[in-house]
């Protein structure tokens, strides 16, 4: 069109933007916004805010996100597009807090939000597990009277499925008078993160009664569902299904659900088999998922070969040597361990530090392994120590192959002490009342260690605890765990 002589208008540019942002690029997104400026409609509000929803979409780590919100900034007249734009490009970046600090500054503002925008703030609720705010939210659309399109229906059901109240998730789908194929993916999906495959399996069959046709998402759910469940025959069935009664062809996701699923049922030897005879290359995460079990049920010279060769063939990747070192410490063999340690710091590899967010009073505190920043951190170390007393009386046995370091037992049962879920337990011990339930959310899985300790702490001090990890939910509960089956 430039070539032609052809001048575009401030109607080309938001489809030209819309095009930079779906290819990602955050040198031609640069490239077309000087372009805008060169032709004068830097300051047309539809063009700011495709320029904003640009540079959120563009890739070039946190720099794209920092040119939208200085575009953003600089708006001289910004409408909820532009603030719906900037929340969710925070949201896609994972800057949840920052997407809720944002939206309560629109509302200072006075800028009334749509269904858009409270779909990006209930992904933000949902990625920070901020159940309370999820909850405000609800009731700020009831209030507000924003239009419930399924849309943010099905945000809804994701944020109280994903932030610990599955029951609310699966009674606002059954209130749903539209429903899509997201709905029934985010309800089988949420239930499957509790470890409630039965329900879940029920919830696809009623699926398939209704003549929605299933997708390869729908799937990755039932699998996963199947798998924290124990139910080895029926994921097995529903996988051949995929292929013969629907047509889909699996993908890595499904084949590494199926290995996870024998896993977890102790069939080391099994999955091994079904990884060597998959139609495709297995990706990292089914090895590790593999290489974890082979930790757990006793197999380690076949973990040790793994991983080897994972570390061949990821030899940068920190997680990899992590796994390596508790085989080692698995076999008390802590030459070997101690050599692992050596080669990290050689390469300047460090373990991703563990970090727990909790929620209390419309505040979201976050804790890492050992930190003392928090006001009440005197605190908070005395509970973590009283917590640990009272732990060894009930016949808890701290689980100290899982530290990296080459201390001896004492100061790594301190290490445990300080790994970031117990001084979030403890915060809540300290600043609820008897009796409250303790919701936490880990960036991390959660440990051997911290997953004994959590039983015996819901035991002790009569609460129940529901951990988000990497993985899926625990709900902790008179000494108890709802997962059928911990590595």
């Amino acid at each position: 069109m430039l070539e032609r002589k052809k001048l575009p208008n401030k109607f080309t540019y938001p489809f030209v933007l819309k095009a930079c942002a779906g290819i990602g690029d955050l040198n031609l997104g640069k490239s077309v916004h000087g372009s805008v400026m060169k032709f004068g409609f830097g300051d047309e509000v539809n063009v700011q805010n495709t320029l904003v929803h640009m540079y959120c979409c563009c890739r070039g780590g946190e720099g794209g996100i920092e040119f939208a919100r200085k575009v953003f900034d600089e708006m001289y007249k910004s409408d909820s597009i532009s603030w719906s734009a900037m929340i969710g490009g925070y949201v896609r970046v994972g800057r949840s807090s920052d997407a809720i600090n944002l939206f309560r500054e629109m509302q200072i503002k006075g800028v009334c939000p749509d269904e858009i925008t409270m779909v990006s703030v209930l992904s933000a609720c949902t990625g920070l597990g901020a159940l309370e705010l999820g909850k405000w939210v609800e009731s700020y659309v009831e209030k507000e009277r924003i239009q419930k399109n399924v849309e943010l229906s099905n945000a809804l059901i994701d944020m109280f499925a994903k932030c610990g109240d599955v029951d609310k998730a699966t009674n606002l789908f059954r209130s749903l008078r539209e429903r899509n194929i997201v709905s029934w993916t985010s309800v089988i999906g949420g239930l499957a993160m509790h470890g409630r495959g039965v329900e879940a399996v029920a919830v696809f069959e009623e699926m398939l009664r209704s003549g929605v046709t299933p997708d390869d998402v729908v799937f990755i759910g039932l699998l996963s569902a199947c798998s924290h469940s124990g139910l080895v025959d029926k994921g097995k069935r529903y996988f051949d299904s995929m292929r013969k009664d629907f047509g889909i062809v699996p993908k890595i996701e499904h084949y590494g659900c199926m290995v996870d699923m024998l896993c977890r049922a102790g069939l080391v030897k099994e999955a091994l088999e079904f990884v060597q005879e998959m139609p495709i290359d297995p990706n990292p995460v089914v090895w590790r998922t593999l290489i974890n079990a082979c930790r757990a049920h006793g197999e380690l010279k076949l973990g040790e070969k793994i991983t080897r060769q994972l570390i061949r063939n990821e030899p940068m990747h920190e997680s990899n040597y992590v796994l390596l070192s508790n085989i080692y410490a698995k076999m008390s063999d802590w030459e070997k361990k101690t050599r692992i340690r050596e080669a990290m710091d050689m390469k300047g590899m460090k373990k991703i530090p563990g970090s727990t967010m909790i929620e209390l009073d419309n505040e979201i505190y976050e804790f890492v392994a050992g930190d003392k920043s928090h006001a009440q951190s005197k605190e908070i170390y005395e509970m973590v120590d009283e917590m640990g007393k009272e732990m060894k009386r009930a016949g808890y046995i701290p689980t100290t192959t899982e530290v990296l370091l080459d201390i001896d037992d004492e100061d790594k049962e301190d290490t445990l002490n300080r790994h970031s879920e117990k001084l979030a337990i403890a915060f809540a011990l300290l600043n609820t009342p008897p009796g409250t339930l303790i919701r936490i959310v880990k960036n991390l899985r959660v440990c051997d260690d911290c997953h004994s300790a959590t039983k015996f702490i819901s035991k002790i001090y009569n609460r129940e605890i529901v951990v988000r990890d990497r993985n899926r939910f625990h709900h902790f509960k008179n000494g108890l765990c709802s997962c059928r089956d911990f590595w």
